[in-house]
């Protein structure tokens, strides 16, 4: 029997095919309501990541999904997709058009509004998933119970977005020294 050959990561050839023009926007372009969540993928040294690609995914601002698998039926919102894909640059930056959320069910409670987010790079062999909250709903932050099982506030800050002008800002440090929660899926 021959010998497996060793896993390949997911990059650098995941910018030949997997972006497309409109991906950064998970909400048509330029329509009411829509928010930019920001930010820059850095590695262990703190350097930016310039061949990363991120995906969001996110009910409506209702806390609904257009898809089949939500309890409650499929929603389908005028414009907005709920998914959205962004390759950084060369410095690391990325960004997403979208709605901010609403709270959504889960099976241990109603769960704080929030994106989640895939990360996918060179060196690394499957992508990291984790999830953005944001700063101003901090009642809803409190109770949730993704947010409750992590050990430490600095851990929890490592998921929330602060916001900006034009919407959020929410970084991501794939390892070291403030590194973002990343989930076990």
């Amino acid at each position: 029997m021959e010998p497996t050959t060793p896993s390949q990561t997911v990059g650098p050839y995941l910018h030949i095919g997997l972006p497309w023009p409109d991906g950064p926007f998970a909400l048509r372009e330029g329509a009411p309501g829509g928010v930019w969540l920001r930010g820059t993928v850095t590695d262990g040294a703190g350097a930016p990541v310039a061949d990363a690609l991120i995906e969001t995914w996110q009910a409506d601002p209702e806390g609904r999904f257009d898809h089949p698998d939500d309890p409650r039926g499929a929603v389908r919102r005028e414009g907005f997709r709920g998914f959205g894909r962004c390759p950084t640059d060369g410095e690391g930056r990325w960004g997403v058009y979208t709605l901010k959320p609403g709270p959504v069910p889960g099976p241990q409670g109603v769960q704080a509004p929030h994106i989640d987010v895939s990360v996918f790079a060179r060196g690394m062999l499957h992508r990291t998933v984790t999830r953005v909250y944001f700063a101003d709903e901090a009642e809803a932050n409190a109770v949730d119970p993704v947010l409750a099982s992590l050990d430490s506030p600095e851990e929890r800050a490592t998921l929330i977005a602060q916001e900006t002008e034009d919407g959020y800002r929410f970084d991501i440090r794939l390892q070291g020294e403030g590194e973002t929660v990343f989930f076990d899926i």
